[in-house]
């Protein structure tokens, strides 16, 4: 007897979603290796799942790598991205596909934020709470009670 097991996605996506999270994990993380760029992907998958604080309107993968806050995209590599505006690569749409299908890990497996600071991380950044760090990024959850569906 053969089991076969179906894997649900977290998201749901289309081939031209794996390659847009493909191109911003690149663009975000290559000098982080497969973890980090996984960690980044991790955090724009939890945005397009999480339906609180300012992921309410963003549903799709799409949504969530060219969304505006403040009047500048909430990914510097849109804005800057000669890395991000480069064809995706096969190892990354494989990441891609992991953090789609289930790829979570600590520090980023509940995050909606990550930064890259100058030093130290700081303990909150726009007032949530520090997770953990991997490499050179920081990684934020919400603050407690605020965003239940971040922790699907």
């Amino acid at each position: 007897m053969i089991l076969e097991v179906m894997i649900v996605a977290r998201v749901k996506h289309t081939s031209k979603d794996i390659d847009l999270i493909a191109r911003m994990i690149h663009a975000e993380a290559v000098g982080e290796g497969r973890i980090g760029m996984l960690m980044v992907g991790n955090v724009i998958v939890n945005r397009a799942v999480a339906d609180c604080l300012d992921f309410r309107d963003v549903r799709t993968i799409r949504d969530v790598i060219f969304q505006v806050q403040g009047g500048n995209y909430s990914f510097e590599a849109v804005q800057k991205g000669n890395l991000f505006y480069g064809p995706a690569r096969d190892l990354e749409r494989k990441l891609a596909r992991d953090v789609i299908k289930h790829w979570r890990q600590h520090p980023s497996k509940y995050a909606l934020w990550y930064f890259n600071p100058f030093g130290n991380c700081p303990p909150t950044w726009y007032d949530q709470p520090f997770a953990g760090q991997y490499k050179q990024h920081c990684y934020y959850e919400p603050q407690a009670n605020t965003c239940d569906s971040a922790y699907r």
